[in-house]
């Protein structure tokens, strides 16, 4: 298999003008009335050049625009890509994020190898540098990323690594640089590494090579611990939500709990269970899927690599936190022995569900998960899954749905979606909606019919979580792009990677271990 590209990303303390590269990456914002500092220089040393660009119309410094300029001989740079920001009053770090990404995007479509940044001297000190190099590091990781692994052919002579330079003249600033690129890097590379193992076909990735990898994962991450609960174990522990949905699949299902705990801290601190759907191949069961896009089913998987990337992440952030990363893992496929429409299921909480749907599966994985939390006795517990489409209805494909039953998570969540860039909107989940889900021959049912989808669901969810703190992400418009944009390649977003990463970040108070 081809190898995902390989980024490099370092430091350095020099004149913009002077750096040898090829290609020095600029910022702009579109109601700047004139040329800053920076790019001032850079201009008058290529003749005028990014004006005459400005001028002609070509380029309005507009999100999501860019404009390259060539060297010629007074500037160390081959080039100059100069990347819009939008307006400055409506600047966010998630601004300097994109303008990398695309930034980086940019350059493995031209083949450059070597790049410098210095977009962030265009924000001045509206934010702090090393949030803006975290920023930067994690957007030059997305733009950067392609998924071709299975691509043979080597026509367009596509770069196999990328060298990033964060660069600035002050000495000082650069330090404080460096320490958010580090940040970011990590974070950046846990991305790409869900993006690359979500995108991967279900004739690769089933519930047994999916706990392979996080075992695999747990080995060559220090500070995480794995392990694999198979179908024999979850028939005795009578997780029956899991066995159910994996029961017409020739794959058995499994239960993976990667656990990351720092040495010597475990039990003074906080302890955090993150839930994510892994339905490596849905075909709907019995409840078939239409056959449209039913391709893209393979990527029903995204929320459970989501959380052992952050798990990824945590462990070599070296957070101070417990933190546990649950994956129930199942194919969901129509045979003889698969579950039917009418069936009572008995969960791992003892609670009975009647099936109406085979199509609703993740809820009941992730119900049999949500309970192993509980019993874990986790302070706080975030579930993530490409739950409904009834989400995508509602909120488009902008943002994830957000539901809680703990009004300050809720707000903490929010606030990690903010720094993040994944956007989030809180919905409802209330008594109201848990009505719905009740049966008439069992506990509950599994469907709460047409209206509302996305909050029954939830809803549903909710009945599991006992007295704990719990949040329940429903990711099912925001986990890929259906289309190349401007930043970034089509599949997978591993959406949720930076939102709970901040997240944790955020509720150790940004402190690591030494």
């Amino acid at each position: 298999m081809k190898r995902i590209i390989e980024v490099e990303l370092k430091t350095m303390s020099a004149a913009l003008a002077e750096c040898k590269t090829q290609m020095l990456v600029l910022g702009h914002f579109s109601d700047a009335k004139q040329l800053d500092a920076t790019n001032r220089e850079i201009n008058e040393r290529l003749g005028g050049a990014i004006e005459r660009v400005i001028k002609l119309g070509d380029f309005k410094g507009k999100d999501g625009t860019s404009a390259v300029v060539y060297g010629n001989g007074q500037i160390g740079a081959e080039r100059v890509l100069v990347v819009g920001l939008g307006e400055h009053k409506q600047a966010t770090i998630d601004t300097a994020r994109k303008a990398a990404a695309l930034a980086a995007n940019k350059a493995v479509g031209m083949k450059v190898q070597t790049i410098a940044v210095a977009i962030h001297r265009a924000f001045g000190a509206k934010f702090e540098p090393g949030l803006l190099a975290q920023a930067m590091a994690e957007g030059i990781y997305y733009g950067s990323f392609r998924y071709d692994e299975y691509v043979t052919s080597d026509e367009d002579g596509r770069t196999d690594s990328l060298v990033v330079e964060v660069i600035d003249d002050n000495a000082a600033k650069t330090k404080r640089l460096e320490e958010g690129l580090l940040k970011g890097a990590i974070i950046g590379k846990a991305q790409s590494y869900a993006r690359a193992l979500a995108n991967r076909p279900g004739n690769v990735i089933n519930p047994p090579s999916l706990a392979a990898e996080a075992k695999k994962l747990a080995r060559n991450t220090k500070g995480l611990n794995c392990k694999v609960l198979d179908e024999k174990q979850l028939a005795k522990l009578g997780m029956g939500g899991i066995l159910a949905v994996g029961s017409g699949s020739k794959t058995p299902p499994r239960l993976i709990v990667v656990k990351y705990a720092p040495r010597g801290k475990a039990g003074r601190l906080p302890t955090v269970a993150l839930v994510g759907k892994a339905i490596t191949f849905d075909s709907g069961g019995i409840s078939i899927k239409p056959a449209q896009n039913m391709e893209q089913m393979k990527l029903d998987k995204t929320g459970g690599i989501a959380v052992l990337a952050v798990a990824k992440a945590a462990a070599e952030l070296k957070l101070p936190i417990n933190l546990y990363a649950i994956v129930p893992s199942a194919e969901n496929m129509p045979s003889g022995t698969s579950y039917r429409p009418g069936d009572i299921v008995t969960t791992y909480s003892g609670k009975t569900v009647e099936i109406q749907n085979t199509d609703a599966e993740g809820r009941m994985i992730l119900c049999d998960a949500i309970h192993y939390a509980v019993k874990q006795n986790c302070d706080v517990i975030i579930d993530v899954a490409t739950l409904t489409g009834a989400c995508v209805v509602a909120l488009g494909t902008f943002m994830a749905g957000l539901m809680s039953n703990d009004e300050q998570l809720g707000k903490d969540i929010e606030k990690a979606a903010q720094t993040s860039g994944e956007k989030v909107w809180q919905l409802p989940c209330g008594d109201e909606y848990a009505e719905e889900m009740k049966s008439k021959i069992a506990d509950l049912k599994n469907s709460g019919g047409r209206w509302g989808g996305a909050c029954t669901a939830a809803a549903f969810l909710r009945q599991f979580i006992g007295d704990k703190k719990w949040a329940h992400l429903d990711i099912a418009g925001v986990d890929c792009f259906e289309k190349p944009t401007a930043s970034v390649s089509e599949g997978a977003s591993a959406f949720g990677v930076r939102l709970l990463t901040t997240y944790l970040m955020n509720l150790t108070g940004g402190k690591t271990r030494k």
